[in-house]
């Protein structure tokens, strides 16, 4: 059966022992090993949210927080990459018709980040390239590097950004990324010096095309949150299943019970179970009518997006409190290198740090329901 005839969550699921196998790999050596990048690029995992000129399957919010959310039970920093490489085709590859041939190779993987603006001044019929950009998931697995960039013409700078699509070699890597959490998700610093990129190569940024998609028409702030998201309910939804397993078996020091004989125990699974279970059910709520209104052809009030907003901002906290239940209540077992629970936890907190899903984003949504104006990116965006 070919592979591309399942969904994406099927597809998913299949490739459970290869992540699995390679975790310990991963997180040993700060990048996802090449094995793992290839069969998410051979069973069309990057693309699902791109078009489909571009080898794409266009499919659902849903879908994408369904299958993000499956990897990143296997292993929080494939889910992570994987997510990086969903936004990374499904939001700059529609600006690439002028350099389609970049990216139609089913194996190309596109990595970029928006930590840093560099620089492009012109150079004849096109621009040269210099500067450098920090969290760059998955670098050393990507054949092309989309470099947000500012334009510098005749002495002025144009203050908005576009991206320059620059192929390998043409970047340089830097292994940067050593972290606590997330340490397989390869987010090391990429480099471009003095690299001649043609202007068919200079595409536009994030939300810079008109589209009859409805995923190009869907909030763009909304977009780069629920993948965020959908990793801390992979995540946490693995600890919690490592933790029955950990009860049923475990007789802690000084105690002739199991674990999950322990009111502490049953406590800590039964908050937890409802916290990130609620979380999630108001997310998806959210996010399906959201979809449904933009495929009628509805626009999204800034009220039901700071709601949405909220409501990210707090399944990331939910995730990681979950997580830090039964954490606790697991005793030294999850403090011990190697144990499950002690890389979800590294991996977890990880999500709740990040800037589109970040605390402040409730207060901001929050001044937006008392019809204040929004200061947030998210809600501005």
């Amino acid at each position: 059966m070919n592979a591309l005839s399942l969904t994406p969550v099927e597809r998913a699921l299949a490739l459970e022992t290869l992540i699995r196998e390679h975790a310990d790999e991963a997180d040993r050596e700060c990048r996802l090993p090449a094995s793992v990048a290839e069969a998410l690029s051979v069973n069309g995992l990057y693309r699902i949210g791109a078009p489909a000129a571009y080898g794409g399957e266009e499919a659902s919010p849903i879908t994408q927080i369904e299958t993000i959310e499956t990897i990143s039970r296997f292993d929080g920093s494939v889910g992570w990459n994987l997510m990086i490489g969903i936004e990374n085709f499904g939001l700059i590859a529609p600006n690439c018709d002028s350099c389609k041939h970049m990216l139609e190779d089913p194996m190309v993987v596109l990595c970029s980040s928006t930590a840093a603006v560099g620089r492009a001044e012109q150079d004849g019929d096109g621009y040269r390239i210099n500067g450098s950009w920090q969290f760059v998931s998955g670098c050393q697995n990507s054949s092309v590097f989309g470099a947000t960039v500012r334009r510098e013409e005749n002495g002025e700078v144009d203050r908005s950004f576009i991206y320059a699509m620059i192929a390998a070699p043409d970047f340089e890597i830097e292994e940067t990324w050593d972290v606590s959490g997330m340490r397989g998700s390869g987010s090391h610093d990429v480099h471009v010096k003095d690299v001649w990129v043609p202007v068919n190569q200079m595409v536009a940024p994030l939300g810079g095309v008109t589209s009859d998609s409805a995923l190009m028409r869907f909030p763009l702030g909304a977009r780069l949150s629920y993948n965020k998201v959908a990793i801390g309910f992979g995540l946490a939804r693995s600890a919690l299943d490592v933790f029955v397993d950990l009860a049923e078996g475990k007789v802690p020091r000084f105690s002739s019970r199991s674990l999950r004989e322990r009111p502490a125990a049953q406590q800590a699974i039964a908050k937890a179970e409802v916290r990130l279970r609620s979380s999630r059910a108001l997310v998806m709520e959210l996010v399906g009518e959201m979809w449904q209104k933009v495929q009628d052809g509805k626009e999204i009030g800034l009220k039901e997006k700071a709601i949405f907003h909220i409501a990210c901002s707090d399944a990331a906290r939910a995730a990681a409190e979950s997580v830090d239940r039964v954490c606790e209540a697991a005793g030294t077992s999850a403090n011990f290198k190697g144990h499950p629970l002690e890389r979800i936890a590294r991996d977890v907190k990880v999500i709740r740090q990040h800037v589109t899903v970040a605390s402040h984003h409730i207060e901001d949504g929050g001044r937006v329901l008392l019809g204040l104006p929004a200061n947030g990116m998210m809600l501005r965006s």
